[in-house]
């Protein structure tokens, strides 16, 4: 699921795209920021609709080996439990995920050849060959299978890869939130009664978390440059372009969670974004941006405009 470490990353995307653009209309980059958003549940409802496709392409497969000119008893008999994989078929009929598939559109997503790619290499695998032979019927036995075709065939094809990163941007900083979702939802589904499971929720409280993401653009966007006098004071022996423009938004972002977001502890404000620059920025940054965000942090404490509430938010 999406974290406020997620969520933050997903500002600082849309601060950086707005920055470098000439259109300043900030409610185009609002929008913009929502849709990157829902675009990792779009995301999430292709990965859903993407094994459905899998379960189905095993009857094809064995239509094709019963049209052969001779076919074997085997190619004749062939096992088409995936087909009516039991996570499978409760996903299909689970009203969360249709109305879901409806949306996003995700009929006929996928090319008929990428299926047959995964199911080939599904096929072979002891996994699979060892599903096929167990006598365990049990859920717990039909989403393992699930879960295997997605982590060790669908998470490492190149050609799934590609087609997801022609359709979402951000697939590569996705994924991990992807899996998150997966796994929850692999869990929500316990029950074969369809009506009692629960596709996994994007965020925890996405009231909360809109709201936060909306204002942490706003305000960044609205008194960056103020905010900037900040760091330009603590950088003076450093020339403007030798300052990575990531960790100059980073620190923006970090002052206006300090300034204006009273109930998340500065702690916590200065360890995220020392952790998000570890990941999107140069391998000094994290050390630079620490050390610079803790002398403006020691200024604005002096001035009186750190204010925290609750116990332990100010330290």
């Amino acid at each position: 699921m999406l974290n406020r470490r997620h969520l933050r990353v997903k500002v600082l995307q849309t601060i950086y795209a707005y920055h470098q653009s000439e259109d300043k209309n900030v409610n185009n980059f609002e929008k913009s920021l929502l849709k990157s958003v829902d675009q990792v549940y779009e995301m999430y409802i292709w990965v859903l609709a993407l094994l459905s496709e899998v379960g189905d392409y095993t009857l094809t497969d064995a239509e094709g080996r019963a049209n052969k000119h001779l076919p074997t008893e085997k190619d004749l008999n062939t096992n088409t439990r995936l087909a009516n994989n039991t996570f499978i078929e409760l996903l299909r009929q689970n009203e969360q995920y249709i109305d879901s598939a409806k949306k996003y559109k995700v009929d006929a997503v996928f090319d008929r050849e990428l299926i047959r790619s995964i199911f080939q290499i599904l096929k072979p695998s002891p996994e699979y060959i060892a599903y096929l032979e167990s006598e365990d019927r049990s859920l717990k036995a039909e989403k393992d299978i699930v879960k295997f075709i997605f982590k060790k065939i669908i998470l490492k094809s190149p050609a799934i890869e590609q087609v997801f990163e022609e359709r979402f941007m951000n697939w590569a900083t996705d994924k991990d939130v992807l899996q998150a979702l997966l796994a929850k939802t692999l869990k929500n589904f316990n029950s074969e009664d369809p009506e009692k499971n629960q596709l996994a929720a994007l965020c925890p409280n996405w009231d909360d978390d809109k709201e936060f993401i909306i204002d942490l653009f706003r305000l960044t966007t609205r008194h960056g440059e103020d905010y900037q006098k900040y760091i330009s004071g603590k950088t003076k022996n450093w020339e403007a372009d030798r300052i990575a423009l990531i960790d100059t938004l980073l620190m923006r972002m970090a002052i206006t969670e300090l300034l204006n977001f009273s109930s998340i502890p500065v702690k916590v404000t200065i360890n995220e974004y020392i952790e998000i620059s570890k990941e999107f920025s140069t391998p000094k940054s994290n050390s630079f941006i620490n050390g610079i965000l803790d002398k403006i942090l020691i200024e604005l404490q002096k001035e009186g405009k750190i204010r925290k509430f609750g116990r332990g938010l100010i330290g």
